[in-house]
């Protein structure tokens, strides 16, 4: 019996999956549990497995098409078995299709339409045609088996015709160098860009004949992930942010002795992150509606600290969760954020090391910022920007004292957390960080 296989749903806050790879055609045999296609989401990209044994009998949703959970991105069926071929997108609408953005109307294809053969299209279609003169041959037909309908007519002679093809290297060359590959002319076969077109079109901008185009980066991948989820954020959280500059003379100095203790054991790294991420995981511990996620018309509190370390990456910034960071010492907190932080850069981390967070820490220290008012990783309630350590003059004892200073800025769900409540947080985790033995209390 056929098994229709569907976008699958990774995590709560999951709503949208890319399929960037097919690792089967259809009909390919495979067997259940062999890799069958690749999704990127959460900004990352994971493989799915097939979860039955068969024939590929279709490939519904192609690469590079981001479609909702739930939908049927394709179709295993028994060897021998011919199920109903689906057609279109089912469950749901594409949300970001492999078909290219529309842009401006490419002229006339400068090649003739193969020779005349009969071209499936309802009879108001073929009406439409002769009164606005368009041939058929031409248009992609939307209706079941590739049937033309009067809408695709009527969208052909107001969009004009599609944008010419191109060999795959010619496409390539086009995406690198942002041309308009309306403008090139095609000389393959059927109008079709060849290499050969695309490097003419580049003599004549260098030869100042037609003007360069205007660089352009794709918005998708990660960027548009990261885009999306901060639009999300900021729609449906009511976000406060809080500073307050903290002496950690203390906790540099309690880094250094930890550094002095370990030296010899190359396995050993300690940072301050590491002992920020140990303070704020047992502060949360005191105050456990900041370590809480608003879901639907309830506010879930987590007994375990699932802590969201921020790492930035060329691409883009990536959120890996250190699990259970309040039942961890310094020791492994500091082994097990290398370690994320490791995958992250590697672009080896799975789905279950970016999703589940309770809590979230951006440090941007290392860029040299003071301050930072960061976005909450919905649907948790707060998040805890770090600046970086600055010597300045400070009161210290009642004197004034050249003192390690650093920032701290709170960001929190007002719809979860009230002000008072959130700042008594964020007092308990600079005490922690002016004197880190409190925290073994």
């Amino acid at each position: 019996m056929a098994v229709n296989v569907t976008m699958p749903k990774w995590g709560l806050t999951m709503k949208a999956g890319k399929v960037t790879k097919w690792h089967k055609s259809e009909g390919d045999a495979i067997q259940k549990g062999e890799p069958f296609f690749e999704v990127e989401t959460e900004k990352i990209t994971n493989v799915v497995e097939a979860l039955a044994s068969g024939v590929v009998f279709q490939i519904v949703v192609p690469a590079g098409t981001k479609v909702p959970v739930g939908t049927i991105v394709a179709v295993i069926a028994e060897l021998g078995e011919q199920p109903e071929r689906i057609e279109g997108i089912q469950t749901a609408e594409v949300i970001e299709g492999a078909a290219p953005a529309p842009g401006r109307p490419a002229p006339a294809p400068t090649g003739k339409p193969p020779k005349k053969k009969f071209v499936p299209a309802t009879p108001a279609a073929r009406r439409l045609a002769k009164e606005l003169g368009v041939d058929l041959a031409f248009i992609e037909g939307s209706g079941p088996k590739g049937r033309i309908t009067e809408a695709d007519v009527k969208r052909f002679h107001e969009e004009g015709p599609p944008a010419p093809k191109a060999t795959p290297l010619a496409a390539e060359m086009i995406r690198q160098e942002g041309l308009d590959i309306a403008v090139i002319e095609g000389t393959g076969e059927g109008g079709k860009i060849t290499k050969q077109d695309v490097q003419r079109s580049l003599d004549l901008i260098e030869r100042g004949e037609i003007n360069a185009p205007v660089k352009s980066i794709p918005f998708s991948g990660m960027r548009r992930s990261i885009a999306e989820n901060m639009h999300a954020s900021l729609h449906n959280t009511a976000q406060l942010t809080m500073f307050t500059e903290v002496d950690v003379t203390e906790m540099i100095r309690f880094r250094d002795m930890v550094r002095e203790e370990y030296k010899k054991d190359d396995t050993v790294r300690i940072s301050d992150n590491d002992i920020i991420i140990l303070a704020t995981s047992r502060a949360l511990k005191h105050h456990p509606i900041m370590n809480s996620t608003l879901i639907g018309e309830e506010i879930l509190l987590h007994d375990s600290v699932h802590m969201g370390i921020a790492v930035a990456l060329p691409e883009g910034l990536i959120v890996p969760v250190l699990r259970d960071a309040d039942k961890k010492g310094l020791l492994e907190i500091a082994s097990g954020a290398r370690e994320l932080a490791r995958k992250a850069r590697e672009g080896t981390l799975m789905v279950d090391e970016v999703t589940g967070g309770t809590f979230t820490i951006s440090n941007v220290s290392m860029f040299g910022v003071d301050g930072v008012t960061p976005i909450l990783k919905s649907p948790e309630t707060g998040i805890l920007g770090i600046g970086r350590v600055k010597a300045k003059p400070a009161v210290y004892n009642g004197e004034v004292a050249i003192r390690s200073m650093m920032f701290l800025n709170l960001t929190f769900d007002h719809q979860v957390v009230d002000g008072a409540p959130a700042s008594e947080f964020l007092q308990t985790v600079a005490r922690y960080l002016e004197d880190p033995y409190l925290i073994m209390t």
